[in-house]
């Protein structure tokens, strides 16, 4: 037989005081003791199986994260009924807190301790052990000093999950016509993901002023506010014609740098581009002619003209270029939409496209710049210009029609991160499948200067942990006092 230790666990350190209150007042009102659990997190500490039968894993990983934390075999043993579950939106890793069920509950950034909660209390009990535990979690409104170069952590394994966010959000309207609501959908989906990073970001290419949409705006601070300090640029659909048409090639895409290495583009909307794969770095120049270019890409790749593939944007302006590139004997593949996807697919040597010529948004050219330092590539740009009036701007503004930016212009900086997540297949990745259980999604995920490039199959099992949540709630409730 087990012997007995007289040393309050963590577990009961947190919940006997609640306990005793309870049973104090029970006697009292002479009815039975309210409970005083709120679960947040129904898959914490080693994912469903350890949350449901309370594994030992899942005991040990709960007592050493904070006193007030409770294994769910645990809560279920307290707890008989009436419990408040708060699943929506439920993550892997997030806790099951023993928080006072009288007092209301509040998010991440707005916990007890929080000067502007209403229920701030510096001199409670509670009050202090959160500040001990540092499990405040709010952003922060001081400058962060810490680098991108000093931090030793892959941000785009987590930036993953904001682009698949987005990338779910607006394949649900793929084909339907509406690329406002689509656009919309994605923009909230990543924001949302955007605030639960631990890093200091803020938006230098966003998506606000460019399509209109009501968050991600230039100058928008996003994460927890922590270190590392960095610049990121979005675009939540790269190609929301295409979604709304149904087509193939959109993608949502996320970049981020160190502070003052993405080129800001300013006024300027629109820029020449000419990209190329790794192979041919170094052998083409963006103010010579494209039949010129395409013949120094033919040497370099090593084969005839007549098999290179050029990807050109389907617009009324690329008239002459493309009349240009078949006179030279190359291929062409016109694209609607989406030329970060088709800038990237010119770095995959498996794509079958081997350069992009022509006019596009000069933010897509920012975030594929990222892209393509990490693989290897090379783009050249010049800012395209509508009018006198927006070339003054662009002087104004300390840019340059003139010059030709180059990769490292357009995205400086040691380290650099690049996200990329399919969201209608594509000659890059297969886009968002929907399944009984929830969906699939297809993503890479790069890193320079290592070259570090993933590619990331990932099942989003939601549906059935909504079957085991409801499963749950209905042992612990005694039979489904509600429904989530």
């Amino acid at each position: 037989m087990r012997a007995t230790s007289t040393a309050l666990t963590p577990y009961r350190a947190a919940v006997d005081p609640l306990r005793r209150a309870d049973h104090r007042a029970a006697r009292l009102r002479r009815v039975a003791p309210a409970p005083r659990v709120v679960a947040k997190g129904l898959e914490s500490f080693g994912g469903s199986n350890a949350a449901s039968s309370g594994g030992s894993l899942g005991r040990r990983n709960a007592r050493r994260a904070h006193p007030k934390i409770v294994p769910i075999s645990n809560a279920r043993r307290t707890v008989a009924k009436n419990v408040v579950l708060q699943a929506n939106d439920v993550e892997d890793g997030e806790e099951l807190t023993a928080l006072d069920a009288n007092k209301p509950y509040t998010p991440p950034h707005a916990l007890p301790g929080d000067p502007s909660s209403p229920t701030h209390d510096k001199s409670s009990r509670h009050h202090q052990d959160l500040v001990s535990n540092h499990i405040v979690h709010q952003i922060s409104t001081e400058p962060s000093t810490g680098t991108l170069a000093s931090c030793n952590r892959n941000l785009a394994l987590e930036m993953v999950r904001v682009t698949e966010s987005a990338a779910v959000a607006a394949a649900r309207w793929l084909g339907k016509g509406d690329k406002m609501a689509a656009d919309g959908a994605a923009v909230r989906a990543m924001r949302q993901a955007l605030m639960h990073v631990d890093f200091s970001g803020r938006v230098v290419i966003g998506e606000g002023e460019k399509d209109d949409a009501p968050m991600l705006h230039n100058g928008e601070l996003v994460g927890t506010g922590v270190e590392p300090v960095a610049e990121i640029a979005v675009d939540p659909i790269d190609g929301t014609t295409l979604v709304a048409g149904g087509r193939n090639g959109a993608v949502s895409v996320i970049a981020i740098a160190e502070r003052g290495a993405l080129f800001d583009p300013g006024p300027a909307f629109y820029m020449d581009k000419l990209v190329v794969g790794p192979a041919a770095v170094g052998h083409v120049d963006i103010t010579r002619s494209p039949t010129v270019n395409v013949h120094a890409i033919a040497r370099a790749l090593k084969k005839p003209v007549s098999e290179v593939t050029c990807v050109v944007l389907d617009r009324d302006r690329h008239v002459g270029l493309v009349e240009e590139l078949r006179m030279a004997g190359a291929r062409i593949k016109l694209i609607s939409d989406g030329d970060v996807e088709a800038a990237i697919a010119v770095c995959d040597p498996e794509s079958g496209v081997d350069a992009l010529f022509g006019i596009g948004g000069t933010p897509e050219g920012v975030i594929a710049a990222a892209a393509i330092r990490c693989m290897g590539g090379e783009i050249q740009g010049q800012l395209w210009v509508r009018s006198p009036e927006e070339a003054a701007a662009c002087r104004a503004a300390g840019a340059d029609p003139m010059r030709v930016l180059r990769t490292n212009d357009l995205c400086g900086g040691e380290e650099v991160f690049f996200t990329v997540t399919g969201i209608s297949d594509g000659d890059l990745l297969d886009g968002v499948n929907f399944h009984d259980f929830g969906a699939t999604t297809h993503s890479y995920i790069m890193r320079a200067p290592s070259g570090t490039i993933r590619y990331m199959k990932t099942y989003h099992r939601w549906k059935d942990r909504m079957a085991q949540t409801n499963k749950l709630q209905d042992s612990l409730t005694g039979g489904g006092a509600f429904k989530l």
